[in-house]
């Protein structure tokens, strides 16, 4: 009489699974980037970040959406974020350009791994912390998907032949130290909740998406590199703000 409750106890939806699968699937696409970092194929290494940076919000989206939120999926979508972006995008830039001033190359993707990781841990400690009211939602201090992109810009400006990093890599190194700062900084950053859109906007809105995958198929570097531009100027921006507002208190 009791044997279908305790069938339900042992079995588990495959739709409730499915936050996790993506957490995996993320997980797995950040480990094939260090892969192929170790073999010199850094283009597939760095869209395999980008892939996994795209769906990074995917499993979290499901979980609430199906109602699957479990803390083992939470620890997971952390320790999977760290490796995809503190771990291979600092392997990837150290392979790329740093490897050959070993000593100070190696300390600036420390710094940045570390950054990652603490940047992860606050957020994980304040994840209950119930909202600020008034005011739009935003992310404290650039977070880690922003952060690996970020990372990655003069990469990205390489490929498309603006500049060539591997011909500064003391500057290449320092930019990444300073990615990591923002990372755990106070900074109020953009999150895309706070994003909102005009309906008459709609029309152009849908526009952009077509241009930008226009340009994912034609230009994919191009791309990376008015996306993560535009990202970094907000970001600077930001900065701005925090300071002049910490002057004035």
């Amino acid at each position: 009489m009791n044997e279908e409750p305790h069938r339900k106890r042992d079995s588990l939806s495959l739709m409730l699974m499915l936050p996790n699968m993506v957490t995996i699937l993320g997980l797995c696409a950040g480990l094939t980037s260090i892969r192929f970092v170790l073999v010199g194929r850094f283009d597939i290494a760095a869209a395999l970040i980008i892939f996994a940076a795209l769906i990074d919000g995917l499993d979290g989206l499901l979980a609430r959406r199906l109602n699957a939120a479990s803390e083992i999926g939470g620890e997971l979508d952390s320790l999977s974020d760290f490796l995809n972006f503190g771990v291979a995008p600092g392997i990837l830039v150290f392979q790329f350009a740093l490897a050959r001033d070993f000593a100070t190359g190696w300390m600036f993707v420390l710094v940045f791994a570390c950054c990652c990781c603490l940047r992860l841990a606050r957020f994980n400690v304040s994840r209950d912390d119930p909202a600020p009211v008034g005011g739009k939602p935003h992310f404290i201090g650039v977070p880690a998907p922003g952060g690996a992109m970020l990372a990655l810009l003069p990469f990205f400006l390489t490929r498309q032949g603006l500049i060539d990093a591997q011909d500064y890599p003391f500057l290449f190194g320092l930019w990444i130290g300073i990615v990591g700062w923002l990372m755990v900084s106070k900074v109020p950053t953009l999150s895309s909740k706070a994003v909102r859109v005009k309906r008459e906007w709609q029309v152009l809105v849908l526009l952009g998406a077509a241009v930008i995958v226009g340009l994912m198929v034609t230009r994919f570097w191009l791309l990376m590199v008015i996306l993560d531009v535009t990202y970094a100027l907000i970001i600077a921006f930001a900065v701005v703000q925090y300071f002049r507002k910490r002057r004035k208190a």
